[in-house]
């Protein structure tokens, strides 16, 4: 008979050192504690240092281990120093959150080439960097590793005004497969979570108001998602104890958002 695994230790990260973008707020936040409570040293990097700081305190507070570093995510040479700081506190990382984004919501006839430039340099071309950023790091390591990338449902569907985010998403889930395939002789797996709508501090407003809850209305589960929902998800791809055989997925968590039509 096959061996079972305890399900805690299917998920623990314990001496995994992982670096969060966008760790400041929202979905970064929540992936940071996330990991931080499944035993990972989380290197947490975001432009806010007030809030990385805080975000570090109740790490600490709750038994964990986390570091602080501000960097912009488009920026390389900061991003590069964030990778360093990590090394030099635990050494390689070896599962990498690419989480940070902009919406940069206008029509697109309003779109100005600053604002397209914006929206693609923060949410695919600072993805790519990273990853590769990160990839390269952990080769020379001799490690393997995990890197997660968040897209969205966006990445597969449109929607009014999101445009560039949908594009860039688009290039993410492409992404993703490309690094995938390309790292796997190296032990490095690369996969997406592709999330519907997650009611965070951004959106609370929206989603309170008349226009958001016939927007709820149309999601199959009738309800949108919380940053929780993302946890099983996070941990799954995170662990290569639980999902060492995948590599190239985005796994979609919507409340079956995309089994509706266009």
């Amino acid at each position: 008979m096959a061996e079972n695994k305890a399900i805690g230790e299917l998920f623990d990260l314990t001496g995994k050192t992982a670096l969060v973008t966008g760790a400041s707020s929202g979905l970064g936040t929540r992936f940071a504690e996330t990991l931080a409570g499944a035993g990972a040293r989380v290197v947490a990097v975001a432009r806010r240092k007030d809030r990385l700081d805080g975000l570090v305190e109740r790490i600490a507070a709750a038994g964990g281990e986390a570091l602080a570093v501000t960097a912009d995510v488009t920026d390389r040479g900061a991003m590069a120093a964030a990778f360093d700081a990590a090394e030099a506190q635990w050494g390689a990382v070896s599962i990498l959150i690419n989480n940070a984004g902009i919406s940069g919501q206008k029509r697109a006839l309003d779109i100005t080439e600053a604002d397209w430039r914006a929206v693609l340099d923060t949410n695919l071309d600072a993805v790519w960097f990273n990853a590769q950023e990160a990839a390269k790091r952990m080769v020379k390591a001799g490690r393997s590793g995990t890197i997660i990338n968040i897209a969205s449902v966006l990445g597969f569907r449109v929607a009014t005004t999101l445009a560039a985010y949908a594009v860039a998403k688009a290039g993410v889930v492409q992404m993703t497969s490309a690094l995938a395939l390309e790292l796997a002789r190296h032990g490095i797996r690369v996969n997406a979570i592709a999330p519907g709508y997650i009611r965070t501090e951004i959106n609370e407003a929206f989603f309170s108001s008349p226009a958001g809850e016939e927007l709820i209305k149309a999601i199959p589960q009738r309800r949108i998602g919380t940053p929780a929902d993302l946890d099983g998800t996070l941990l799954l791809l995170a662990s290569q104890q639980a999902s060492g055989f995948m590599t190239g997925s985005t796994v979609v968590v919507d409340g079956g958002h995309m089994l509706i039509s266009k």
